[in-house]
């Protein structure tokens, strides 16, 4: 029984399984995805202070009846 077992598992080291290949290809994907979010990260900071020195700087108008 043993036998079977062993035989049943992927244990050829040299070759790398599918579990190893799909573990490494999230990874890198989660390594990207990471870096996207830190992208729009600061995207969004700088046109967040940008709006804020728009609407700083803008001139006020006051309203006008209809």
């Amino acid at each position: 029984m043993a036998k079977a077992l062993i035989g049943y598992l992927d244990s050829d080291l040299r070759t790398p399984s599918h579990a190893t290949v799909e573990n490494a290809r999230l990874r890198a994907r989660v390594a990207e995805l990471e870096a996207l979010v830190l992208k729009l990260s600061e995207e969004n900071d700088r046109l967040v202070a940008r709006a804020a020195e728009l609407l700083d700087t803008a001139p006020l108008q006051e309203m006008q009846p209809a």
